[in-house]
């Protein structure tokens, strides 16, 4: 069992930065695909961006390519998610999931059938 424990979301204005952590609780073997998801309030569960662990391929939404950047420190186990030009669109709970799987299955996740899932940040920005 992987439990993930999310951190470093907080409060920001407009054009500010924040930068997620996502840390496992185990050393993690297997190949894995590991992602970020996002929620706000009356709003559908919407898929950030993922990486592959074995690949190191990683795809965004259209909605944050070019601002968020997914990275992943092996040595630490731990998932990031680098946000910059935050906007008050970006206002979510956010959360990491991970799943074993092959880079193939990784690039054509769209959904949120992960193994394991975080408990969630909050992230609020202000304009």
């Amino acid at each position: 069992q992987v439990q993930l424990m999310e951190s470093g979301g907080g409060s920001v204005q407009a054009g500010g930065s924040l930068r997620l952590s996502c840390a496992a609780s185990r050393y993690t073997y297997s190949p894995y695909c590991m992602a970020w998801f996002r929620q706000a309030p009356g709003k559908e569960r919407e898929g950030v961006a993922r990486i592959s662990t074995l690949s190191g391929a990683t795809y965004y939404a259209d909605s944050v390519r070019g601002r968020f950047t997914i990275s992943r420190d092996n040595a630490k186990n731990t998932l990031y998610l680098q946000m910059s030009s935050l906007k008050p669109e970006d206002t979510a709970v956010y959360y990491c999931a991970a799943s074993p799987a092959t880079p193939a299955w990784c690039a054509s996740a769209t959904g949120y059938e992960y193994t394991y899932r975080g408990q969630g940040t909050q992230v609020t920005v202000s304009s």
